[in-house]
């Protein structure tokens, strides 16, 4: 991208061609003991009051709010969970929402995701965002999100990921390595990354730790092609299978084409069958002051609350359930 990609006032990536695409179609297992005690059915937690009195998605819809145009922000959704995301999406344009026929991992619903912003803005430059994560301090967020922007725009190559300094020997995480710094015009809080390693042994993310390496959190920036070129290496039978629908994107054959699409593939996580086998395609922020928690087990949200200081309405009971072992205490409200 030449000069005019950027912003004269204050030098941030020209938002022409700034996308971002929020992962809504998961089904959130592991946190349903919590959930189902919050909502009293079973919602995934991207539909849920976990945290405050807003869902997980009206905050990740929120913090993002100021970086990205409405219009430029769309929602991965699964089909089977319209009962619990109805209302809360009934403001959204329905070209903004992209609507899986079933839940086959985050591989698909990435690429799906890629393909149908490719045929809208093929130079378009898009952040990846999960709606079930925590920041304390949204301000910061979005500094380090600019700064993934502007990285991308400046090496078109690679895929940003946000990658956060551990707190603990986490083994339920993606670890990245970082490398060499990737070099001017880029600061030198982005590198290259030499090596992804996905859930490591608790041994292991011990010493990924002293080594300075860092947690995924699963945040991405990169322009359309660079995503597409490593799932074109990792997964190039799957990109096969979504490019052979592409005629019926945008048009009234599109949902019965995805319905058959996505009967016939298997589930695929991208961390794991991506990200994992091209660190050569990533470059990694190290970003600091964020606050991050994936809230992936009820232990991790009452962290947050404990920890962090976050208010919450609900009350939980001090002894460990039959439904998922959940070990919580009593009238939580910080």
């Amino acid at each position: 991208m030449q000069a005019e990609g950027r912003d004269q006032v204050n030098g941030s990536v020209s938002r022409s061609h700034r996308w971002g695409l929020i992962l809504a179609g998961g089904d959130g297992k592991r946190l349903l003991p919590l959930t189902r005690r919050i909502a009293g059915d079973d919602r995934p937690k991207q539909f849920c009051a976990v945290l405050g009195d807003e869902t997980l998605l009206n905050q990740t819809q929120r913090r993002i709010s100021r970086l990205i145009q409405p219009w430029r922000t769309l929602v991965v959704l699964t089909s089977t969970h319209q009962p619990y995301y109805a209302d809360e999406v009934a403001g959204i344009a329905s070209s903004r929402l992209l609507i899986q026929p079933s839940n086959q991992g985050t591989a698909p619903a990435i690429l799906y995701s890629l393909l149908r912003l490719r045929e809208m803005d093929p130079e378009g430059v898009v952040a990846f965002f999960p709606s079930d994560h925590y920041f304390s301090d949204d301000e910061i967020f979005a500094d380090h999100i600019d700064a993934a922007y502007a990285a991308a725009v400046s090496r078109p190559e690679v895929v940003v990921l946000l990658g956060i300094p551990p707190e603990t020997p986490e083994v339920e995480y993606g670890w990245i390595e970082p490398g060499a710094p990737l070099g001017q015009p880029v600061p030198d809080s982005v590198s290259c990354v030499d090596h992804f390693w996905e859930k490591p042994s608790p041994t292991l993310a011990s010493q990924l730790m002293e080594r300075g390496c860092l947690w995924n959190s699963f945040v991405m920036v990169g322009y359309i092609h660079a995503f597409l070129n490593l799932i074109s290496h990792a997964l190039p039978g799957l990109l096969n299978t979504f490019e052979a629908i592409r005629t019926s994107l945008f048009t009234a054959h599109e949902r019965a084409a995805l319905q058959d699409l996505y009967s016939g593939i298997r589930s695929a996580n991208f961390s794991q069958d991506v990200l994992s086998l091209q660190p050569n395609g990533l470059a990694v922020l190290r970003a600091t002051g964020l606050g991050w928690s994936d809230l992936g087990e009820p232990g991790r949200v009452l962290s947050v609350i404990e920890r962090k200081g976050v208010q919450t309405d609900w009350e939980v009971q001090s002894r460990v359930h039959g439904d998922g072992g959940m070990l919580v205490r009593k009238s939580v409200s910080v």
